[in-house]
């Protein structure tokens, strides 16, 4: 019986890299044709190719960037600038939500406060950050955590919150202190939320990063698409945009291998 089931185990372990390959293999086809259609749509004048530029124009323009070394300036800047502020947004969201689950006094009272923050557009908080930081690296990077901050709190404290009170109780049997319980139940319960707040975040963190280089930068992927348009080079934007989906892309990844990780860890103990 044993026998089986584990051929059972093998027939459906096969299929499930079978199917990720079909998967993998519809991604790049559909990728592959978007760019084929784009040039095809811009080389018959579908569409005007001084305002979408074309994917062999892009490349061009790539080629010389590279060579040129101005790209990879750009994308270093902006590379640094999101991962330091998706960091900061989430690593200082996660220990507000854990300071307020151990004060249920402070979270009652910073309740109303948090709803307020989260329904503000923190983009138009821009304006205030140079002033109050600078026009330079700092209000850019505070930027890209102030937009993921508040959400990042609200969604982990109730994560917190909505951990299940028999784990508690099982743990404060055997005479757990606070700090115990919240490091080991409370926030190994909630890896999977804290993993799908940093999938978030990272959307996030890109967007707060450009509008900050697109108010105050003079380095950076923003500000190559602001240049872009004043000079009326798309070619330029697009080539802009491709590279932020391409390290986004790359972002999301890390943060999906990470919590591979983390659940092979969690079902080995």
């Amino acid at each position: 019986m044993s026998n089986h089931n584990h051929e059972l185990h093998k027939e459906y372990v096969k299929n499930l890299s079978k199917e990720k390959r079909y998967v993998r293999l519809t991604q790049v086809s559909m990728l592959l044709f978007f760019f084929v259609m784009w040039e095809v749509a811009t080389a018959k004048q579908w569409l005007d190719p001084l305002l979408f530029s074309s994917p062999s124009r892009v490349w061009d323009l790539f080629l010389t960037r590279i060579q040129d070394g101005s790209l990879i300036t750009h994308t270093s800047v902006t590379l640094f600038e999101t991962i330091l502020g998706f960091l900061l947004g989430t690593i200082i969201g996660t220990i507000v939500a854990g300071i307020l689950w151990w004060s249920p006094f402070l979270s009652k009272v910073l309740d109303p406060y948090l709803v307020i923050l989260n329904s503000m557009p923190k983009v138009a908080l821009g304006p205030i950050l140079i002033v109050g930081l600078g026009p330079g690296f700092t209000s850019i990077v505070a930027m890209g955590a102030l937009i993921s901050v508040v959400i990042t709190i609200i969604v982990v404290y109730n994560a917190f919150r909505g951990v299940d009170d028999n784990y508690l109780k099982v743990i404060n049997s055997f005479g757990a202190t606070k700090r115990q319980s919240f490091f080991s139940v409370i926030l190994p319960s909630s890896y999977p939320t804290i993993i799908s707040t940093l999938k978030v975040n990272v959307g996030l963190a890109w967007v707060g990063v450009i509008v900050g280089e697109f108010l105050v930068s003079k380095q950076g992927l923003g500000y190559m698409i602001v240049y872009g348009f004043q000079v009326f080079n798309f070619t330029m934007v697009m080539l802009s945009l491709i590279i932020i989906a391409i390290l986004a892309t790359c972002m999301y990844q890390l943060v999906e291998l990470l919590e591979k990780k983390l659940i092979r860890r969690h079902n080995t103990n």
